[in-house]
């Protein structure tokens, strides 16, 4: 099997994800998958029959969008009809599971071409919408010491010894670095500016970004998941299953953890023969994946063993890596991964991430790809690796290595 090539990424800006204040929130989901599936057939010159298949995440596929979205998005796209589409959740990872199963796809000879990505909208259809027996379903809850994913962050917090001005100061940090990114065009490759149905633009630039977040912004917050946790006892259940601790400490809030937004993402993978055969020239190459199941009452803390087995599959080790996007989940998720790993902060999210810009759910995962892509270029930098975690004790990773546009 041929080392799989990435050809192009797009993604939409990421608006907020409320229907009174979202800038995207006018549009259905159907319209807003469309989107970058169409800039990658328009930018390409793609010739769509040869797609074996569109693979989008898409965390609740319920309401507008349920029925397999990735069909339906791809038919509205103007793919020809003879290309499927299909859906796949995977929680927060769902976006570079999509990537991970196209990647599959070529790689095992199934296709040639594969676009892959997600889609979410949390304005019209909000999170836990589809469902979580997990958590409210208590013969399942009870014995697994199922907790929200809040919760687990401030779990991980108190096990670490996190302070609210260590998870603060973490999410200054992605706050500006967002802004700066935008300032100097780092996205501007990538994005793809989202238009009306009378084709005027209603956003152009992630939607929710702070620049003048600061240390005493932040600190006026109060944390988000105390008065929950101890209220329907999932305090109790955190200290069942880590009795070494005393009590929780409750460090996260609104400004410290991942934004909820609107946004869709997609990339072009394909084999060297199928890319070569329409024209295309390769950015990157995928060097290893891997998913992973980690505990699931702390929940947050897998990416660690997913980077092993996608470092370990890449013959690389976390040295040969040059930069890192980590989904910011939570703040206490990118700290532990850093003190697990050995990772500087030089390496880690170095355009901000999801504390700054929002978290799509199901679209995130193909979004941080397509940010490590375009930073490894800009940078002039070899290696990368995006990876995520996913609720219930999930992760994921995936190594990819830059192509000088002088080589395929």
């Amino acid at each position: 099997m041929e080392y799989v090539q990435i050809f192009d990424t797009v993604r939409t800006p990421r608006g907020r994800g409320k229907a009174s204040v979202g800038a995207l929130a006018e549009l259905s989901p159907i319209e807003l998958a469309t989107v970058p599936l169409k800039a990658l057939k328009e930018r390409n010159n793609i010739d769509t029959s040869a797609i074996g298949d569109v693979v989008l995440g898409c965390v609740d596929p319920v309401a507008d969008q349920g029925g397999d979205i990735a069909r339906t998005a791809a038919l509205d796209a103007g793919f020809d009809e003879t290309v499927p589409g299909v859906q796949i959740n995977r929680f927060c990872a769902s976006g570079l599971e999509a990537c991970a199963i196209a990647a599959g796809k070529v790689a095992s000879g199934e296709a040639g071409l594969v676009v892959a990505g997600g889609v979410e909208m949390m304005s019209r259809v909000p999170m836990l919408s589809s469902g979580m027996p997990v958590l409210s379903d208590p013969s399942i809850a009870i014995a697994r010491k199922s907790i929200p994913q809040g919760v687990s962050a401030d779990l991980i917090a108190t096990l670490r010894g996190y302070s609210r001005a260590d998870v603060d100061l973490l999410a200054v940090e992605s706050q500006q670095r967002a802004a700066l990114a935008w300032d100097e065009g780092r996205f501007a490759r990538s994005i793809v500016p989202v238009k009306d149905r009378n084709g005027l633009t209603i956003l152009n630039r992630d939607e929710a970004i702070r620049s003048k977040a600061d240390m005493q912004s932040m600190g006026a917050l109060k944390p988000s998941f105390e008065s929950y946790a101890r209220k329907l006892g999932y305090d109790a259940v955190a200290l069942q299953r880590y009795p070494e601790i005393e009590t929780l400490k409750y460090v996260h809030h609104a400004g410290n953890s991942s934004q909820i937004v609107d946004g869709a993402a997609a990339l072009l993978l394909g084999s060297v023969t199928a890319g070569q055969s329409q024209g295309l020239m390769p950015r990157a190459r995928i060097r290893g994946m891997a998913s992973v199941g980690s505990e699931p009452t702390i929940m947050l803390t897998g990416p660690k063993a997913a980077c092993d087995r996608a470092l370990k599959q890449a013959g690389l080790d976390y040295a040969d890596i040059d930069l890192w996007e980590l989904n910011e989940a939570f703040a206490s998720v990118v700290l532990y991964f850093q003190e697990e790993s050995g990772i500087t902060s030089d390496k880690m999210n170095v355009n901000g991430g999801s504390i700054a810009m929002g978290h799509p759910l199901g679209a995130t995962g193909a979004m941080i790809l397509g940010t490590l892509l375009d930073e490894l270029e800009r940078a002039d930098k070899q290696f990368g690796c995006a990876t995520l975690c996913a609720a219930t004790g999930q992760a994921i990773a995936m190594v990819i290595e830059r192509i000088d546009g002088d080589t395929k």
